[in-house]
């Protein structure tokens, strides 16, 4: 058996931003394999963690309340100020790499504290592709918590639909559990059709990267009929319409934005790098969508898919839009989708946004759109989204406990994937990273 050389103590920290936070880096079973190979790992006992305490035990894990003699720290969400240390290396998803200023505390107490800082963001392959991630299951249990949402509110409206029979994903006993229960409400639709007052049903999902596919796996779950974009205007003025099936569309770049300036083509290249020269073209698609799914990374320079001028203008006409509930898994406040303006929880996960006050009313009664921003959905789904998560950090740990953070960060033997995603080393932002002094 091949034993890993390793000269630093892992330790997996309990998670304690809030009690929905029930992940883990890393399962029972995949440290199991770690101490199996002759790694040091250590648990901190939790209450709350989808994973028994014993399980770790068993696993050959030491399970401890002080994990403060471990040298590289694996977390999910922020650590709280107080509990950082000095020197340690830290891995978890920091939220600083946009400069956002609720962790610019935490980069600069890391900095303080000569730490290093891991970002799991930033884990990526030389074609820029994340390698560490949880975005598939927020996609599977965005969408499970979006069609309870829209259930809810076509009940509210006097719509009796199959879709009001869908629960909230933390309901469910397990991920297959929950797949069974959208099944069933798909074969009722096929059997029973939907309410002519909501035809064409169309759910329109914005991206298609990990969390898309997430979202659409459990879409797909329904009977579905895929139309392209382009289809969408004709869909509304055609007579044959499926009551026993849902639309779904694909949005991708070439059909949200175009160049700022008339004339000039498309080129996906140049929008990611200068998207400030692009503008939206989305919203002439609203008018068709009865929902709209929105799983695309937005920073402060790309046009938004829904402004609040545009959200007013839709909602505030002489007749009710079709447009019912926004699902917002990327949940970027103020941000692709500007009325987003709040979080919310598993337990109460949507509110209506009032175009005439700008303000947020829970639940899903009342004039505006009924906006689903839970922005923690991979909690909704511990087990998996942890086994799947585990499985792809598992194979950079044995560099972690063999590596040397006393050299300079030049000389460092990490893995081009953790180097590139290492954010602070030894107190200092590491060259690829140095703008976020700006914001510290």
């Amino acid at each position: 058996m091949l034993i890993w050389v390793a000269m630093n103590r892992i330790a997996i920290r309990r998670e304690d931003k809030n009690k929905w936070e029930r992940r883990a880096p890393l399962t029972p079973v995949q440290v199991t394999k770690l101490v199996e190979h002759g790694l040091d790992v250590s648990v901190q006992s939790s209450s709350i963690r989808a994973f028994a305490d014993d399980e770790y035990f068993k696993a050959g894990a030491a399970v401890l309340d002080d994990i403060s003699e471990a040298d590289v720290v694996l977390a999910i969400k922020e650590i709280p100020i107080e509990l950082l240390e000095a020197g340690k290396t830290y891995l978890f998803f920091s939220h600083t790499i946009k400069g956002q200023p609720h962790n610019m505390p935490l980069l600069k107490r890391l900095l303080e504290l000569n730490c290093q800082l891991i970002d799991y963001e930033r884990v990526i392959d030389g074609q820029n592709r994340r390698l560490i991630f949880f975005g598939e299951h927020a996609g599977l249990a965005g969408m499970i918590d979006t069609l309870h949402v829209l259930g809810q509110r076509l009940a509210w409206e006097g719509i009796d639909t199959p879709l009001a029979a869908i629960k909230p994903t933390y309901e469910y006993a397990d991920f297959p559990a929950a797949q069974n229960a959208i099944r069933a409400v798909g074969q009722r639709i096929l059997e029973e059709g939907l309410p002519v007052e909501l035809l064409p049903f169309v759910i329109g999902i914005a991206g298609y990267g990990n969390v898309s596919r997430g979202a659409q796996a459990i879409l797909d779950l329904l009977p579905i009929r895929e139309i392209t974009p382009t289809e969408l205007a004709s869909l509304a003025e055609t007579d044959n319409i499926y009551r026993n099936f849902v639309y779904k569309v694909i949005f991708k770049e070439e059909d949200t934005v175009e160049p700022a300036a008339d004339g000039q083509p498309f080129v996906l290249a140049g929008f990611f790098e200068h998207p400030i020269r692009y503008r939206s073209k989305f919203s002439p698609y609203l008018t068709h969508l009865s929902v709209l799914v929105n799983c695309i990374y937005w920073d402060t320079p790309y046009p938004r898919l829904l402004t609040k001028e545009t959200a007013r203008r839709l909602y505030q006409a002489d007749s009710p839009p079709r447009l019912r509930v926004i699902g917002d898994i990327s949940c970027d406040i103020e941000g692709a989708i500007e009325p987003t303006v709040k979080a919310t929880s598993p337990d109460n996960p949507a509110y209506v946004w009032d175009p005439a006050t700008d303000t947020a009313l829970d639940g899903v009664a009342g004039d505006g759109p009924v906006i689903m921003a839970v922005d923690n959905l991979p909690c909704e789904l511990p087990i998996e989204a942890s086994t799947s998560f585990g499985e792809a950090l598992l194979p950079f740990l044995p560099a972690l406990a063999a590596c040397d953070f006393s050299v300079d960060f030049e000389a460092c033997d990490l893995p081009p994937e953790l180097k590139r995603a290492a954010i602070v080393y030894q107190g200092e932002l590491t060259p690829d990273y140095r703008y976020l002094g700006q914001f510290i």
